[in-house]
């Protein structure tokens, strides 16, 4: 089954599963018109005004952005500056940002950047609201609220919950993106979604909307969203320097689970398990093979995929690291020398 995006697709995403990237709609935007709704299957929020408040305090901070042939959404960053994704302004350089009160002004595409999908607009109009971004993961059952441009019904809200989180979207594990370990949620996003914000229950945003997995895949209510902490790293990158460097690896992980463990005969409590390697990346160069269990980056003790992360968040390209491995109940060290990626 092939791949479905909604206008440009970010390299190598060539999902098993058809994976929509929620970027545009297509037809006459100008015809839409404003309306709120709350999804409030999953999460009983019809008694839990609290949401209501917190979606009117930060709808003015999301925005509709309009290309030649599409749309898509937008998370307001600096009071002139908007974030969302690489894919909802394809290949334009000017597209129209529409705002919640329903003004709408230019907005010229800064940069952006396709190995997370992000991308920057500096909009004519200053003075936005600029939401408070939560860098912090959240955790697995707390309430997501999705706010967007969902085909072309602009400030949409749908509720849910988070889902989980590390999440790879499926057929992308060969070519992890070292900085996007996905949000996933059962909040309802759909074309249009993306680059929307995905706000917890105090209103911060937590994720930027980025995909789905459309109901033919068999799918119900599967969505990603890119975390706020890469959002910020990435968006400060493009706007200072016109692109964004990431420290990179070249493996792909999961986390290392009990099922994980007996099926794959891992004689290991913890760490993070090596699902596939670049063979022509810096972990395959030092001997890292598909199958192992990292639990040490430099002093740094491994136990989830989350730990290894944030070390390699904090990790500059060029950098020589040693990674702890367990492999067949031996424990191995490699020397790894990080490269960087870019856009």
């Amino acid at each position: 089954m092939s791949t479905t995006t909604a206008r440009t697709a970010v390299p190598a995403l060539t999902a098993a599963l058809a994976l929509t990237l929620t970027g545009c709609t297509t037809g006459d935007a100008g015809t839409t018109r404003t309306q709120t709704q709350t999804n409030t299957r999953t999460t009983g929020t019809e008694d839990r005004p609290g949401h209501a408040d917190v979606v009117a305090r930060l709808a003015p901070s999301v925005v509709t952005i309009q290309t030649g042939n599409g749309l898509g959404s937008g998370v307001v960053l600096r009071e002139d500056v908007v974030v969302s994704n690489a894919h909802v302004v394809g290949e334009a350089r000017e597209v129209t940002v529409v705002y919640a009160d329903g003004e709408r002004s230019p907005g010229t595409v800064l940069a952006t950047d396709t190995v997370t999908d992000l991308a920057v607009v500096r909009t004519e109009r200053g003075d936005l609201p600029v939401p408070e971004y939560r860098t912090g993961l959240p955790r697995p059952g707390e309430i997501a609220l999705a706010i967007g441009s969902p085909l072309g019904f602009e400030n949409t809200v749908t509720a849910g919950i988070v889902s989980g989180l590390h999440r790879d979207i499926p057929g992308s594990a060969a070519t992890t993106r070292s900085l996007v370990d996905l949000i996933q949620t059962d909040a309802p996003i759909s074309p249009g979604n993306s680059g929307g914000a995905l706000l917890d229950e105090q209103g911060r945003v937590i994720g930027v909307n980025e995909a789905y997995l459309p109901p033919e895949t068999g799918a119900v209510s599967l969505g990603f969203a890119v975390p706020a902490a890469t959002v910020l790293d990435v968006a400060e990158q493009l706007i200072a320097d016109g692109e964004a460097e990431h420290p990179y690896l070249g493996v792909s992980l999961r986390g290392l689970t009990p099922a994980i463990r007996d099926t794959l005969g891992i004689q290991a409590d913890h760490g993070a398990v090596v699902t596939a390697v670049d063979e022509n990346g810096p972990a395959a160069a030092a001997g890292v093979r598909a199958g192992d269990v990292v639990t040490g980056f430099d002093d740094a003790e491994v136990r989830t995929v989350e730990d290894l992360l944030t070390a390699l968040r904090g990790t500059e390209p060029g950098a020589t690291v040693t990674l702890a491995v367990l492999r067949d109940g031996d424990r191995l060290e490699h020397t790894v020398d990080v490269t960087a990626r870019t856009s």
